[in-house]
């Protein structure tokens, strides 16, 4: 009986906290934990990578936000990379070479450089997904040259018009941020959707996020697909326009993922589970609209992106004008945090990522997906942060698989039947 009253006070307690800090506006969702002495991390420390892309946020807010530190890692690092590139050879080194630990990252990248796909000398790394970033909202733009086409999903005025460049010796050129990254994904399947051979009729090139305004400034490419602030800044300057965001080429995609490297995790389980709760947390909080417009005014500062915060927060708040006259002020493919499972990694989604690389040439066919996928996605380390956390059950999936996915131009894919997506498509280098 007195232990009844004991726990039933000390739950008493915790809502009584939570709810005074949430109304305090201090941005934490769940009362600070009081670790048993066998559940405190491992080390006070990582060191994680981001690239300037709004997707990040969770990262920087949870360092912001000082929810590193509430959960027993107050010397955790967020450190911005130059290029996806810079955080591959970065993630390589890991700390103890001077490199991270962890990063924000293309979700298809742990698989590339686990596989030794993307390293130098082909030198496997092993990387774990521990969370997915965010779904929806990145964005295919266009230069400002072809401005009379409104381009949007349907690019066959966009090819003809790249036939006719090419035809007079001029280069055509789309950009993306890494080989087999998210971004070539969307590019390539829009490409490819309006019978544009990705590899054949246009250059695909690579430029880091925070170069493509600069490029496209001076015409070094003819379209570009990248994250935010980006694509609004583009449109901002009048150098370009937004075809569509890429939610509307698949609806809910994944995108971002926090991955970190294997060896760190296993030896810091507890450490690992620290920085998932933060970074769980920071999304809840990133997800809630009424905080983005403090989202967009922390990773604008100097120290995190660097832009104004024009460029950054009408996107955020799910407003996004095309610069085609089209303005859509409450998209459904407002960038998500945490609502639709938004935080979870299915492992469904990386399945599709990989038949995306077997589909340009990027792997073999002989590589085992399945086993592969087991050993990257760490989703059990996730569920395992959720559930030390306190989200409800409703809000954790009951499967690896969200089922069969749909997109804009009819296809379909399902994860029980890979084969049968990659022999529907048309353009393609797999057999």
């Amino acid at each position: 009986m007195i232990r009844k009253s004991i726990d039933q006070f000390s739950r008493r307690e915790v809502l009584k906290a939570a709810a005074a800090l949430a109304a305090s506006g201090a941005g934490a969702l769940f009362a600070r934990p009081l670790f048993a002495a066998g559940l405190k991390p491992e080390t006070s420390k990582a060191t994680l990578g981001f690239i300037a892309l709004t997707d990040a946020a969770p990262l920087i807010i949870a360092k912001e936000k000082g929810l590193f530190a509430k959960y027993g890692m107050p010397d955790v690092e967020v450190v911005k990379q130059a290029s996806w590139g810079t955080t591959r050879d970065n993630l390589v080194l890991g700390s103890a070479g001077n490199g991270i630990d962890g990063a924000h990252i293309l979700t298809p990248m742990p698989y590339l450089i686990s596989m030794g796909k993307v390293t130098q000398n082909n030198v496997p790394v092993p990387m774990y997904i521990l969370a997915r970033l965010n779904l929806d909202s990145q964005c295919i733009s266009i230069a400002a040259e072809y401005a009379s086409l409104k381009v949007g999903l349907d690019a066959s005025a966009f090819k003809a018009a790249l036939e006719k460049k090419k035809a007079s010796g001029q280069a055509v050129k789309a950009a993306m941020t890494f080989p087999g990254g998210t971004h070539d994904c969307w590019l390539r399947y829009w490409l490819a959707a309006s019978g544009i051979d990705p590899d054949k009729d246009i250059d695909t090139i690579v430029v880091p996020p925070p170069q493509m305004v600069a490029n496209m400034k001076v015409g070094t490419m003819d379209c570009f697909c990248v994250g935010e602030p980006w694509n609004e800044q583009l449109k901002n300057q009048k150098i370009g326009y937004t075809a569509f965001n890429t939610g509307e080429l698949w609806n809910k995609h994944p995108e971002k993922s926090f991955a970190m490297r294997a060896d760190w995790v296993d030896r810091h389980p507890q450490a690992t589970r620290a920085l998932l709760m933060a970074v769980q947390e920071a999304q809840m909080w990133c997800d809630k609209v009424e905080n983005r417009d403090e989202v967009a005014r922390i990773v604008s500062k100097r120290a995190w992106f660097n832009v104004p915060f024009a460029d950054l927060a009408e996107r955020l708040k799910g407003k996004f004008d095309y610069g085609t006259g089209k303005v859509v002020a409450n998209s459904p493919h407002i960038m998500k945090f945490w609502r639709d499972s938004a935080s979870y990694p299915f492992q469904s989604h990386d399945l599709w990522f990989l038949t995306e690389n077997l589909r340009w040439g990027k792997l073999t066919g002989k590589e085992d997906l399945k086993s592969l996928i087991a050993k990257v996605n760490r989703e059990d380390l996730w569920r395992d942060a959720a559930k030390a956390l306190g989200v409800p059950a409703a809000q954790i999936p009951k499967s690896t698989s969200r089922g069969v996915e749909r997109f804009f131009d009819g296809k379909v894919f399902d994860p029980n039947d890979p084969q049968a997506y990659l022999a529907s498509l048309k353009i393609k280098r797999a057999a």
